[in-house]
């Protein structure tokens, strides 16, 4: 991987517009980074978006370096899926099993 520090948000979305997009990672409204996966002919290239640091270019040697680095993106931001979506089915269930029994107490008055 290779990186180099971009000074202007405008100089990324040049990048950007001339590249195709493949996925983007984070929100600047909600988060304080974004990463924009995308590819230009042969070169990988995450752009990252910040407000808080400094905004980066990273170019990836393959596309295998270039997916591994989306997923650890999706988990730094929590947008990672779940590897085993049973556990969560399950709570789903628990929560239906759990009823209140509320008295009607406009009757007893």
């Amino acid at each position: 991987m290779e990186e180099i520090e971009i000074t202007s948000w405008l100089t990324l979305d040049a990048i950007k517009k001339k590249a195709k997009v493949v996925e983007t990672v984070g929100n600047l409204q909600t988060g304080h980074d974004m990463s924009v996966f995308a590819i230009i002919e042969e070169d990988f290239l995450e752009l990252c978006y910040s407000d808080s640091a400094a905004n980066t270019l990273r170019r990836y040697e393959n596309r295998d370096e270039f997916d591994l680095a989306l997923e650890q993106r999706k988990e730094e931001d929590g947008e990672a899926q779940y590897e085993d979506e049973h556990d969560y089915e399950q709570d789903d269930e628990d929560e239906e099993e759990e009823e209140f029994d509320v008295e009607d107490e406009s009757e007893s008055y």
